[in-house]
């Protein structure tokens, strides 16, 4: 199967004795099945799961689990193989980065049997300079995602579980701005955070502030 390095390292770091990988499941091939419990890894593209996660959670409990890398290091190699370069990169990922990839199935987020684990990673990325990549990497294809180490690791049980990335001094009708501001994330990103939100059923829209969206949190009514 065609997957990166990361995504085997993650399968052996993350399974213990008595496992089995790569099961067959209603027709869909699981990474790790653990116990009772259904371990599908995904480093990114959380479009590409949302089928068989939909199918599986109806009767199976599973977690998603899903890097972060808060430390990578660039390795630029020739076609050859030949190593040219290695560099650490100045991007650092936080936690908050998980909404990119979750607004693409936060509705998940409301079935019991779903989880999701944040791992958030040191990693190697191996670029070749082929001239097939993005314009961004001038060009360079990415061959290889390389898992040198676990930082940290969060779980995501239910919804509730989400208001850790509201801060605590939000005005009870906040926008998209007033969260960007607090919590130091594009407006985009936070865009992304209440969109999610919305559809775990966290939050609710409830106006406007001129042209904004105003939200209110619902679940800390009943927490």
């Amino acid at each position: 199967m065609n997957e990166f390095s990361l995504h085997s390292a993650i399968k052996q770091w993350y399974s213990v004795s008595g496992d089995k990988f790569e099961v067959n499941v209603e027709d869909f091939i699981v990474d790790v099945v653990q116990d009772c419990l259904l371990i599908e890894i995904q480093t990114k593209n959380f479009s590409a799961a949302r089928r068989k996660l939909q199918r599986l959670v109806e009767a199976h409990k599973v977690r998603l689990v899903y890097p972060i890398a808060k430390q990578k290091w660039i390795i630029r190699v020739a076609q050859s193989g030949e190593l040219l370069s290695r560099r650490k990169s100045p991007k650092k990922g936080r936690l908050v980065d998980l909404f990119y990839e979750l607004v693409r199935l936060p509705d998940l987020m409301k079935y019991k049997n779903f989880s999701l684990e944040v791992l958030m990673t040191e990693e190697e990325e191996v670029r070749c300079n082929d001239g097939k990549g993005s314009w961004r990497r001038r060009g360079a294809s990415i061959k290889d995602r390389k898992l040198l180490g676990i930082t940290e690791r969060f779980l995501f049980q239910d919804e509730k579980d989400f208001l850790r990335f509201l801060p605590g001094k939000l005005p009870d009708r906040f926008t998209n701005k007033d969260l960007s501001t607090r919590i130091g994330v594009s407006i985009n990103l936070a865009r992304k955070i209440t969109y999610c939100l919305k559809k775990m059923g966290t939050i609710a829209e409830v106006g406007k502030r001129g042209r904004e969206l105003l939200f209110h949190v619902l679940s800390l009514e009943t927490a």
